[in-house]
């Protein structure tokens, strides 16, 4: 007998999957299903405001871009071409005003969501470790630090925060989903309280190129860091300011310190932007006429969805930038969701980004202009 026949059975445990469910929420949107066939069952048609998820047309130079580069046969690479570095560099100066920007301040990544979701992992955050977020946000913020079994916690000052512990802080500034903007003061104040007392600062600012009533303000920005990107990261995406949802594009900026490490991590795990991709990505961050072009549509379906809600009965808080209305009726935000979906319309209700959204509904922006009629219409 061989020697390997005599030795026990080995057991082989199957990983559990149970023990990661457990650590996330519900998923929230499927339970918004049975409004969803409610608004559909409409004669109209369902209007779809619920998710903002893009639904015009990619601009033309970047899908000639990405067409151009098809026959990318080889691996690309997680930092990316020298080119889409370049372009990444040259954005973050010309539009959000930073300085002395190199190709160690920048770090592409596949889309913003994969970096919320993952980033507290990638850090090393653990037990014992905390991450804090706004009270009213993106569930992805609470989702990242239950993958890495960090705490967390929510703020509405995040200079209120007890510093002992807390490792990532995340702003998120024009927000999701309220559209609230922080000042530039603000944001000065925020940094200079994370510095003092070692938190490093993450700063979501996908809507930052669609302010309304104000024009934000990035933290890369000198006189909100005093010339400095120590211990902050800004967050970049071109989902919606260039209609690339489906293009899975997006990208880092800031310490270097930070970056580095976040870099050698994603090369292990393979993190990398597709090549046709980065080549697109290089034409939408030259192009600034396409991203005017998409302003004043959202602009204008702003301004027709914003008159009809308020005069159905709606208040608009906030609301000052994104692609989203923030609304109320004065009710539980389900209460409303059914009602808007009697109407054929759907919307998120507030209750998805937090309990102080709960008598909230966010409506969003992205819906074709034949469809945002209907919406008013229906409204009237």
């Amino acid at each position: 007998m061989s020697a390997v026949s005599d030795r026990p059975p080995v057991a082989h445990r199957r990983p559990s999957s149970e023990s990661l469910r457990d650590r996330l929420p519900v998923f929230p949107w499927d339970k918004l299903e049975p409004y969803k066939k409610t608004a559909a069952a409409h004669p109209g048609g369902i209007v779809d405001l619920s998710v903002g998820t893009p639904v015009d047309p990619v601009p033309d130079l970047i899908q000639k871009a990405l067409v151009d580069a098809a026959d990318s046969p080889g691996y690309p690479t997680v930092w990316g071409t020298p080119a889409l570095r370049d372009a990444i560099t040259g954005w973050v100066e010309r539009r959000l005003g930073a300085r002395d920007v190199t190709h160690r301040h920048v770090l592409p990544i596949v889309g913003s969501k994969e970096l919320v979701a993952w980033l507290p992992t990638q850090l090393g955050l653990g037990p014992g470790d905390r991450v804090a977020y706004p009270r009213l946000a993106y569930p992805t913020y609470e989702v990242g630090a239950r993958l890495a079994r960090a705490e967390y916690e929510t703020y509405d000052d995040p200079t209120a925060l007890d510093p002992d512990g807390l490792k990532l802080l995340w702003l998120n500034s024009p927000s999701n989903p309220t559209g609230q903007v922080l000042s530039k003061d603000e944001l000065t104040r925020i940094v200079a309280w994370a510095r003092e007392h070692g938190v490093l600062i993450f700063s979501d600012e996908c809507y930052l190129e669609l302010g309304w009533d104000a024009d934000p303000v990035s933290v890369l920005h000198p006189d909100v860091n005093g010339g400095s990107y120590d211990g902050i990261v800004a967050v970049h995406s071109l989902s919606k300011r260039s209609n690339l949802a489906g293009y899975r594009a997006a990208f880092l900026a800031g310490d270097p310190a930070v970056l580095g490490p976040l870099l050698e991590i994603r090369k292990h795990g393979g993190m990398m932007t597709s090549a046709p991709t980065q080549a697109a990505v290089v034409a939408a961050l030259g192009d600034d006429g396409h991203v005017r072009e998409q302003r004043e549509r959202y602009l204008a379906r702003r301004s027709a969805l914003r008159e009809a809600l308020v005069g159905h009965g709606f208040r608009i808080e906030h609301s000052e930038a994104s692609l989203y209305l923030w609304a109320t009726r004065g009710e539980s935000c389900w209460d409303t969701v059914a009602h808007l979906a009697g109407l054929g319309i759907l919307v998120a209700p507030g209750d998805f980004y937090g309990t102080a959204g709960e008598t909230f509904v966010r409506v969003a922006l992205t819906a074709t202009d034949e469809r945002v009629r209907a919406a008013v219409e229906r409204l009237a």
